[in-house]
Order: structure tokens, then sequence, then C-alpha cells
């Protein structure tokens, strides 16, 4: 490559091997707030360590960038943290990478692949091996043991090592080729506006208000939740979501907006609005 370096630092096997231990305990700290980014980033702290050791500002915006949100199938992860190790690398390493693309292809890629760890590992494969071997268990028989841990937790735990291993090794060589060719620009690009979708899709989904208050004028029953809907469907858990954004933005703790919605919706019900 021809880009300016800061230096030739590079990731041992060591370090890559202790995250891979370290991924074990993404769930360890889950919040409802930022989900596994605590998991996430002490997962990555060797890398980050290795990579940023000796430069205090380069280390601390590492610690933030990992400490975003994430949330992704444990079983699956792994491959997006093979692909972070090589973009940590490349961005030591290059004065001209663009950082903010670590976050932005994390928050691309935890999406589909966590679709397809729940329903292949959770749906599937956990469902297929309790089936198998819950009978056996049962009757007292070590092999349904056996069979649960053939079905399902062998799959999971090659796909975890080699997967980190390929993202790793493939994420390195390509973008050592993209970099160069201004390509990661337009996949950094591509992949903020995917998350944007993502997460847009989910404040559809997963942020639902009903409101079951009917208002009685002059004999006629008028229902606020299909008034709302003709208006405009979803508008109150839009109106909450940004609102929610609107507090975060002024540094109002996720914690306490957490605990003003539970007393939101608390006050909600009680008074027949919600």
């Amino acid at each position: 490559m021809d880009n300016p370096s800061k230096n030739n630092k590079k990731l041992t096997k060591k370090v890559l091997r202790k995250v891979m231990w370290r991924h074990y305990q993404l769930l360890g700290a889950f919040n409802y707030e930022r989900q596994m980014s605590l998991g996430y980033a002490w997962a990555m702290t060797p890398v980050i360590k290795t990579l940023y050791g000796d430069n205090n500002q380069e280390l601390k915006k590492s610690y933030q960038r990992h400490l975003e949100f994430f949330n992704c199938s444990a079983s699956t992860s792994p491959l997006i943290l093979g692909v972070s190790c090589a973009m940590e690398e490349e961005n030591a390493n290059n004065d001209e990478f663009d950082s903010s693309s670590i976050n932005a292809v994390k928050t691309a890629l935890m999406g589909p692949l966590a679709g397809i760890g729940d329903s292949l590992f959770w749906g599937t494969l956990r469902v297929i091996g309790v089936g198998v071997g819950a009978p056996l268990a049962i009757k007292g028989s070590i092999l349904g043991a056996i069979l649960y841990f053939l079905i399902n937790v062998i799959p999971s735990e090659l796909l975890r090592w080699f997967g980190f291993k390929l993202t790793y090794e493939g994420g390195s060589e390509f973008l050592a080729k993209v970099s160069a060719d201004g390509t990661l620009h337009k996949l950094t690009e591509a992949a903020k506006i995917l998350g944007l979708v993502v997460i847009g899709a989910m404040i559809s989904s997963m942020v639902i208000i009903k409101v079951p208050m009917v208002l009685h004028l002059g004999g006629t029953k008028i229902s606020l939740q299909e008034t709302l809907n003709s208006l405009m469907p979803n508008l109150l858990p839009l109106l909450l979501t940004f609102g929610c954004y609107w507090l975060l933005k002024r540094k109002i703790n996720g914690t306490m907006i957490l605990f003003g919605l539970i007393v939101l919706g608390i006050l909600g019900v009680w008074v027949g609005l919600l």
C-alpha cells in the first residue's frame, strides 16, 4: 500500500486468541441502554492495548468506539469481532483510514448476523438438539447430553472460531485493497445508510404505544387511537423515539430516560390513557 503509515503494528495470534476467549463474556454485562457494548469492548481490549497502548488519545477513542450500542447473536458475534480487529489494525497503521467506518460496519453487520445466529442456533439446532437429547436424558442415558452437544454446541463453536479467523484474515486483505482505491469510503457510507434503515425499521416494530381511551362527544364515540392512526400510523412511537433522542442529545443519562419511561407508562395506564 502507498498510504502513509503511522507504524507497522500487527496483531499476534496470542492477542487474537485473547479476543476469542473474552467473547464468551459478551453477555456478562448486558444492559438495556447499549446491550452488549461492555462485553464487546472487553473482548476488544487486548487489541486496543496492543495497537494504541502508547497513545492515550487513540486509546480513549477506540474504547469509546466499542462502547457504542451493540447487539447480536453470541454465536455469530466473532465474525464481527474479526472484522473489527482487522479495521482497528488498519486504523493504527494508516493515517488516512476513516475510523468512523469501524462502527458503521459493525452496525451494518450485527442485524443480519443476529438474524442468522438466532434462527439457526436458537430456533433450529437448539430445538432439534433438545428434541433428540431430552427423551434420552430423561431415561438416564448420557447419550442425550452427547447428542445435544454434537447437534447444537459443536456447530456453534466451529462457526465462532473459524468465522473469526476468516473475517480477520479476509478483512485485513480486503481493507488493504479498498483503502487504496477509495472504495472503503463508499462502503462506509453504504453501511451507515443501511444502519439507519435498520434502526428506523426497529422503531415501528419495537416501540409500541396504544391509546385505548374513547371520548364521548354528543353521543358520538371517538377513539383516540383511530384518530391518531388517521393522521399518521405509529405517530406516538415516532414522537417518543425523537423525544428520547432529544434527551440523549442533551446528555441525559439513558438509564434515567428508561426509568422515566417506566413511570410514564405506569401513570398512563393508571389514568386510562395507555
